[in-house]
């Protein structure tokens, strides 16, 4: 079984080293973790804008926390307390899940006219793969930095010790099956829609 968790633990949960770049972009979601970390490196000069993405959860339909609208607003909010000036803070509140946190992230940012040939993303670790392959197709030319933080109490080391924390992230390996279809061109040989 070992070499089974093995393989899943080095699928999922991708890891590097921070470097200079030029944006740290955070997929929306409703942990505070991610963009605390956004907000460290920001202040550790690692780049020079951040670019939180998100309204809510396709799923969920609205976003769960009091007092905010969009994950956007809720991450922006984290970033500010955490130092991040205002104006370094990119806008983007329209996704409601990865894919798309990838496309608009994408589309603000050559909007704002910022070229981008390096960037570190901010994510929960057991969200890093899918993360990863969604803005590596959306920013084919960027070299892209994971840098996720252990939420929910799920890291690499864990997740298998535990049924719930499990079942996150085996529901993330079948979401990147599930979800990855959405990239493949629409003639596709295998005949997926």
């Amino acid at each position: 079984m070992k070499r089974f968790y093995d393989d899943i633990t080095d699928f999922i949960f991708i890891e590097d080293e921070p470097v200079l770049s030029d944006v740290i972009l955070i997929p929306g979601s409703s942990c505070s973790e991610t963009s605390a970390a956004a907000a460290a490196l920001y202040l550790q000069g690692y780049a020079p804008w951040v670019l939180p993405s998100g309204r809510y959860s396709l799923v969920a339909g609205s976003f769960p926390i009091e007092g905010y609208d969009t994950e956007w607003e809720y991450m922006k909010d984290l970033l500010m307390r955490g130092g991040v000036p205002e104006e370094r803070i990119l806008r983007e509140d329209r996704a409601t899940f990865t894919w798309e946190n990838a496309i608009y992230s994408r589309d603000t940012l050559a909007k704002a006219g910022i070229e981008v040939k390096q960037a570190l993303i901010c994510c929960q670790a057991f969200h890093a793969r899918r993360a990863y392959t969604y803005y590596q197709q959306q920013f084919p030319d960027v070299r892209l930095r994971m840098i996720p933080t252990v939420t929910q109490g799920i890291s690499r080391n864990n997740w298998y010790l535990d049924a719930d924390k499990a079942r996150v992230v085996l529901g993330e390996l079948q979401r990147c099956g599930d979800q990855f279809r959405c990239m493949l061109p629409e003639a596709d040989p295998i005949g997926w829609p």
